[in-house]
Parts: structure tokens; sequence; C-alpha cells
């Protein structure tokens, strides 16, 4: 009890100071009980307010879900973009989302309250933004020689604004209740309706261009060199953008009917104080933080990559074009099925211990890429899904206990700053990696448009969907287990934290 939550004397003398004055305004035992419920109701929430706040989430990972699987073959199969261009356009997209991280958490850390809050009016102000911005991503222009232009320029625009979008959503995780229990359940909320999201978003989008791959395409065409785009196939593109694109407002508008964001508790202390550059140094130098960051580097470009060549590699390098959509969907439904128990391991078995979960995928990945039947395929897909739904669940459930640590030591939140710079440093991650592994087709001879691709692009779709996964995943875990577990936030932590988020949101 004389223990301060930054551990200096002065704030432990102030902080029971509070609660006499309110019993002295309030001295009847009705009235106390009442400030005491409408304290306990800003630690938890309620179940629409969980929902409305997941769903808040579903829009990006419904768009981030087609792009990661049908971008590429958009491009190099319909566009008829060379690879190599391809590879800048995949760099250069996720590098601008990357390099909008850090200005997003600026502007925000910056931006005052209004009416919706702080952080509620970013989502809502980028919202027709990114959806015009996608469904130009996916447009067929009539000119040839500047498509790679016309992709890179929209491709970086949707990922800047996504980044918009994105930071201050999630960080209204650690501004919507100060327990540490009940942040973990939104988390867990939000990961299961962006899972669901992430299903919808391939479902969707492939069953309506599933029309424009079909391999009869192939059987017709006279010669083994590119094939020429139907306008059917463009057509087919336009109308799963569009109806992506509608998912941004919808959703949107649900969020702000169901989340009201409370007054950020940290806004006083860490504005005035410290500059943005000031608390991202700082940020960095967490070595909780640190650790989480340069793990979940190599974890998530791991899952990036295998989202991204999976539906290569069976147009390409097996015969399983007939099955893409199917096992697809098999990876996206056994993780959003697989999110509430990863949740209840978490809390059963701790965090470190969950992440065991994300090598389940290692053995399978290089047993499809050796045995590229059906049958493999669909076990891999299976269990591919129940390893990304942990590797996605983790890191955003370990995030705030990083935060709250932090916080304890230097007594500034910066949820911003934290946020921002993780998506900053796992989007650079998966630039590098698609843009190598992507430039790496154009090394191996990939033809864009061709119905049969050269030996070497099948043996380097087999090393992208097997051995660079398997690499990058082992790394990552080596990485998190090596030295202390991660601090989670104790009992008496967490009263500390909750006690001094609850006076600011009376002095607020």
């Amino acid at each position: 009890m004389a223990a301060s939550p930054g551990g200096s004397p002065a704030p432990a003398v102030e902080e029971p100071a509070p609660q006499p004055e309110a019993h002295a305004r309030e001295p009847g035992s009705v009235s106390a009980k009442r400030g005491e419920d409408r304290r306990a109701s800003r630690g938890r929430l309620s179940f629409c307010t969980k929902v409305c706040y997941g769903i808040g989430g579903v829009p990006n990972q419904v768009a981030s879900s087609a792009t990661a699987f049908y971008l590429q073959l958009f491009l190099l199969d319909v566009a008829q973009i060379p690879a190599a261009q391809v590879s800048l356009v995949m760099f250069g997209g996720k590098v601008s989302g990357a390099a909008a991280d850090p200005v997003a958490g600026f502007f925000i850390s910056r931006s005052r309250r209004t009416g919706s809050g702080r952080l509620m009016p970013w989502v809502l102000g980028c919202t027709p933004f990114i959806a015009l911005a996608y469904f130009f991503l996916w447009f067929l222009p009539p000119f040839t020689n500047l498509r790679g232009l016309w992709y890179m320029t929209f491709y970086c625009l949707f990922q800047a604004l996504a980044t918009f979008f994105q930071v201050p959503y999630t960080a209204l995780t650690m501004l919507l209740t100060p327990s540490p229990r009940e942040r973990d359940t939104i988390t867990a909320y939000r990961m299961t309706m962006e899972m669901a999201g992430t299903l919808m978003g391939a479902t969707v989008h492939g069953l309506i261009v599933s029309g424009a791959h079909s391999p009869h395409r192939c059987e017709e065409a006279e010669f083994p060199g590119p094939v020429a785009v139907s306008p059917n196939a463009t057509c087919l593109y336009s109308i799963a953008a569009a109806v992506v694109a509608v998912t941004y407002p919808v959703c949107s508008g649900l969020l702000r009917l169901g989340v009201k964001e409370p007054p950020d508790p940290s806004a006083p202390v860490s504005s005035q104080d410290t500059s943005f550059l000031a608390g991202l140094a700082l940020t960095v130098r967490h070595p909780p933080y640190l650790k989480l960051v340069i793990s979940f580097l190599f974890i998530s470009a791991a899952v990036q990559v295998e989202q991204s060549y999976l539906v290569l590699f069976c147009t390409h390098a097996s015969r399983l074009h007939d099955h893409v959509q199917s096992l697809v969907l098999t990876i996206l439904v056994s993780a959003v099925l697989s999110t509430p128990l990863w949740e209840w391991v978490l809390q059963r078995f701790g965090k470190r211990t969950s992440a065991f979960g994300i090598c389940m995928m290692v053995p399978f990945a290089i047993l499809l890429a050796a045995v590229p039947t059906a049958p493999v395929a669909y076990v891999v897909a299976f269990v591919s899904g129940v390893s990304i739904a942990v590797s996605l669940l983790l890191p955003w459930s370990m995030l705030p206990d990083v935060v709250d640590d932090f916080q304890l030591q230097h007594q500034h939140g910066m949820e911003t700053i934290f946020y921002s710079s993780y998506v900053f440093f796992t989007k650079l991650s998966g630039a590098g990696a698609l843009g190598i592994s992507t430039l790496s087709l154009e090394f191996a001879g990939y033809e864009a448009g061709a119905c049969k691709q050269a030996e070497q692009v099948v043996v380097t779709l087999k090393v992208l969907i097997g051995a660079v996964p398997t690499c990058m995943i082992l790394t990552g875990l080596c990485i998190l287990m090596v030295g202390p577990a991660l601090k989670v936030p104790s009992q008496d932590t967490s009263r500390r934290l909750s006690l001094r988020r609850r006076t600011s949101y009376s002095l607020a």
C-alpha cells in the first residue's frame, strides 16, 4: 500500500487522497455505492462494447486477407506486370505502410481530444479514403506502360491509410479498460472478429474472382506463352474490390455507435513533458518490448510469406489449382475456430508457453513442399490455421503487459507510440521478406501470365512455401524464449495502475 505506481514516494502520498474527499462529498451509503459501481464499470466492459470494438478491426483484415492471398496473382497474371515490378510494388507498399506508423503515432499523440475522443476521429476520418484507395488497387487501367506505377501509387496509399486507421484503433485497447484481464478479453474479441474478417475477405474475394483463373483458359490456349486477359476477369476483380471496400464505412459506423472512447489517462503526463522522438527512444530501449518486437519480426514475416505464396504455389508448383479456394478457407476457418481455444490456453498456461503453438506449422510446411498432394495440403492448411491464430493473438496480448511494465518504470503510458512502432517494425520486416522473395521469382524466370512456368520457378516456390517460413519461425521463437519470461502485471501492480487510471479519469 505504501509503494507507489512508479516507485517514487511522492505519488504514494497523493493517490489515496481522492477517497476521503469522495466520502466527504457523498456521506450516504447509497451514494458511496453508486461511486464504487461507476468506478467498477470503468474497468468492466459490456458485451455490446466488446463486440462493436471487435467489429471495428474487421475491414482492415478483410482487405489485408484479399491482398495477402490474391494481390500477387492479380498483378502477375491479370495485370501482367513483370515480376521485378511486382517486387517493387509489394516492397514499396509495405514500406509506405511501415513509414506511416511513426508518422501516425506522432500526429495522434499530438492531437487534441474532440467530442468523439482523441483516437476515434482518426479511424472515422480515414474510412472513405481507404475505401477508394482499395478499390482502385484492383482496377485495371486502360494503359499498359505505366501500370506498375499505378499499382505502386494506390498500394502505397492504401497501406499508409490503413496504418492511420489501425494505429488509433488498436491503441484504444489501453484506454477502454484499466484491467489487464479485460484487455486480454477484448483483445480476444478483436482477434476473433478480425479472423472472421480474414475469413470473409478471402472467401468473398476468392469466390467472386474464381472464374478469372479457371484452368480452361490454359487448355484453350494454342501457345505456352502468356494468355490474354479476358474482360470478364477485370470485371470480377472490380466487383470483389467494391464489395470489400463497402466494409469500411459499415464497420466504422458500428464501432462509433457501440464504443465510447474514455479520457486518455496518460495524455496529461506524456504529452506535456515527453516529445514523440524522446518517447520513441524510450520505448525501443525497453528490454521486454525489444525482445517482443525482434521475435515477432521473424514470425510475422513468415506468416506473410506463407500467405502470399500459397496461391501461386498451388497454381504453378503443384496440381492443386482446383483446390485453391478450399485450402484458403480451411486455413481461415481453422484460425477462426482455434482463436478462442488459444485464448483459454493463454490464460491457463501463460503466454510464453502458448508461443510453442506457432511452431506446429513448421513440419507440415516442409511436408507440403515435398509432397504437394491434396490430402497433405488440407492437413497442412488446417494446422497452419491453428498456428497462424496464435501467432496473431500472442503479440497483441503481450503488448499491453509491456506497456504496463514500462509505465511502472517511467510513469508514461505512450500507448500510441508502442502500438505504432510495433506495427512499423513488423511491416518493415514483411516488406523486406516479400520484396526479396518476389524478386527471387524474377531471377528464377517467372513469366507473367504464362500457363506453365519453368522448373526453376517451381523449385523457388517450394522453397518459399517451406524452408523460408520454417527458418523465420524457429529464429523468432528462439529469440522469444531466450532470457527471463515477459513480466505479466501482478494483482498488486494491476490494482495500482487501475487506481492511477481511475484518478486520471476523475480529474479529466
